[in-house]
């Protein structure tokens, strides 16, 4: 399935990074003059290991905090919010929700109460109270199934074993959360060639029909190929270049000094 499945058009920017920069024991790890991402349904950041592609998410949901700049979130209605002060848990709740690179998974929850546990509001976290809360499972029910269904787990009311199957639970909680921005880290890694086309065909899909904007940092570049309408990619820190897939993965310079035949 080729990119065109989900292309939404060119849209406002949801997301402004003005002078930010991050060091780490001295070093700068990421200086980001001006980037602007959510222009496009589906965006990529890609560059070489230790380009800082991680170290910027963090940066843009609070898990780290910069050393200088600004991060604005271009919310609904004209509303500018910088997120540059706010703690991690307000950005998740202002709709700008991230995947995890490394997998988490809460080892005592079934498939399905795992899903069930991401749209818990706050007062329902505790675990006493979220088993005994008929009324959440039945709003998100249908959805929770569909997912289910779509991702073809194998024992919904058990654990989730699998290197494939956590990582497909980790984007699925994410989605469960109806974020307005996604950024996901790594969503193929340890994922098979056919759960690989589900998770495109779905995030397609999604971005087609919600007013959802995704940045993906990715080493499968075919998989960056074949979703994103734009691809940042950046190296020391930095982003060097933007463009359309074809731009990107045509340039000869990167080709030579940093991607290679097919991985970054």
């Amino acid at each position: 399935m080729g990119a065109t499945s989900g292309i939404r058009g060119a849209q406002a920017e949801k997301l402004r990074l003005t002078n930010v920069v991050k060091r780490f024991g001295g070093r700068t790890v990421v200086h980001i003059e001006d980037l602007r991402l959510g222009r496009h349904a589906i965006e990529g950041l890609i560059g070489p290991n230790g380009a800082g592609k991680t170290t910027l998410m963090n940066l843009i949901t609070r898990k780290l905090r910069a050393d200088d700049g600004k991060v604005v979130y271009l919310a609904t209605g004209n509303n500018v919010v910088d997120l540059s002060r706010k703690r991690a848990d307000r950005i998740a709740r202002l709709g700008i929700v991230k995947s995890n690179q490394v997998i988490q998974d809460f080892e005592t929850l079934t498939v399905r109460d795992s899903m069930l546990l991401a749209v818990a509001s706050p007062k329902r976290e505790r675990f006493y109270r979220l088993f005994a809360e008929r009324d959440l499972r039945r709003e998100v029910e249908g959805e929770v199934e569909s997912y289910l269904e779509y991702f073809q787990f194998a024992n919904p009311d058990g654990y989730a074993l699998s290197a494939g199957e956590k990582k497909l639970l980790d984007i699925v909680r994410c989605l469960l959360l109806e974020p307005r921005f996604l950024l996901m880290d790594e969503p193929t890694a340890g994922l098979s060639d056919d759960q690989t086309a589900k998770v495109m065909e779905l995030l397609l899909k999604k971005t087609s029909e919600e007013e959802l904007s995704i940045l993906i940092v990715e080493h499968d570049l075919d998989f960056i190929w074949q979703v994103c309408e734009l691809v940042h990619f950046m190296a020391e820190g930095q982003i060097l270049v933007q463009g359309p897939p074809a731009e990107i993965r045509d340039n000869t310079t990167l080709a030579e000094k940093y991607l290679g035949t097919s991985r970054v």
